[in-house]
């Protein structure tokens, strides 16, 4: 084994298993490298990676992962689906017939150098998901809504003014080429890290307003929660009920799609995996920073690599079968909205009820 192998199997596993993943399945995948980062003497590649139909109008899902470096199990749960489907292709006609009516997109690691160092944010101390130009419209938490004071602090932004990481360029250029031209996307960032339970964030992290895409957000959450009424793992919200940010990079790309392609419907959603629970199962994990954030324990990460399949297999078969859940008219969307009111926005709901008697 070369030196420079050696070097990258030991910072960056998740990169080696990812290349090699890419060998493996190069006669069905469609492989770039938008960037490279250069980081202890390496440049560091930013794959993407596309799978199944080519037709400008296929419903597409993206699945991305390793925004914040020391998050690996996103990056991880991402290459654990790819890896079976890969394996699935080989047989399953099903899927092979699935894929020749959706687009898949996989970034699985859009920040190597915060992953080689443990890191949330780049080598350069910046906050990916602070960093887009975004600004919050109801006043964020302190430091936690991203901050500009210094990158020695933790959700550092960047400086004022100047263009966004070279990740982040990355991954929008992508998401803008592949998903903004498509009239149905659905994108899925996996993060861990924030409570005892798993969420499925949706935007706005910016606003506490309820957001444009709440009915069909809606329509999703109650066709996921009818098909796996067993499946209670996930807590679907605004990302605003928890806080707001300014620099949302989903923020950004959401409103760039819409601006682009204003029929359209584009979901970008969030899957923040709650890491507390591991660490209240093995309190020693405390100690370690990469280990309030990852399950380490090897049958608690096993689980995790598999638990998530069944989300990623139910975000494709509600591509594929869009009348089963997506709005056909605009009476239609406003009784969803309705719906979604009352679920999440109770007040909002109970005002307009007034109004409307």
């Amino acid at each position: 084994m070369s030196r420079r192998i050696y070097h990258i199997q030991k910072a960056l596993p998740e990169l080696v298993e990812l290349e090699a993943l890419i060998e493996e399945g190069r006669d069905v995948m469609r492989i770039s490298a938008p960037a490279h980062v250069s980081h202890a003497g390496e440049k560091l590649p930013i794959y993407s990676i596309e799978m199944g139909s080519r037709a400008t109008i296929a419903p597409t899902l993206a699945l991305i992962g390793g925004v914040h470096g020391v998050e690996r199990i996103g990056t991880q749960i991402i290459l654990a689906f790819l890896r079976s489907l890969l394996h699935r292709l080989e047989w399953d006609e099903q899927l092979q017939q699935q894929l020749q009516r959706l687009r898949l997109l996989f970034i699985p690691l859009v920040n190597p150098s915060g992953m080689w160092n443990n890191s949330r944010c780049t080598a350069t101390g910046v906050d990916l998901m602070r960093n887009a130009p975004v600004e919050a419209e109801h006043r964020p938490p302190l430091l936690v809504g991203g901050q500009r004071i210094s990158a020695a602090l933790p959700w550092y932004r960047g400086k004022k003014g100047q263009a966004m990481e070279p990740e982040n360029l990355a991954l929008t250029s992508v998401i803008e080429q592949t998903l903004f031209t498509q009239p149905l996307c659905i994108s899925l960032d996996c993060h861990s890290g924030f409570g005892y339970r798993d969420r499925i964030w949706f935007p706005y992290a910016k606003s506490l307003l309820p957001w444009q895409g709440l009915p069909e957000a809606y329509s999703l959450t109650h066709l996921f929660e009818h098909s796996y009424p067993n499946h209670g793992l996930y807590l679907f919200e605004p990302q605003a009920h928890s806080y707001t940010t300014s620099g949302d990079v989903w923020d950004y790309l959401y409103d760039g799609y819409q601006s682009q392609n204003p029929n359209g419907i584009f979901l970008p959603l969030t899957l923040e995996m709650g890491s507390w629970t591991w660490v209240k199962k093995n309190p020693q994990q405390l100690f370690r920073f990469h280990s309030l954030f990852n399950p380490i324990l090897p049958h608690r990460h096993q689980r995790i690599l598999r638990r998530h399949s069944t989300l990623f297999d139910f975000l494709m078969a509600a591509l594929a079968n869009q009348s089963a859940w997506v709005p056909d008219n605009q009476q239609h969307r406003q009784q969803l909205n309705a719906r979604a009111q009352e679920r999440w926005y109770p007040d909002i709901a109970r005002e307009n009820s007034l109004l409307t008697t």
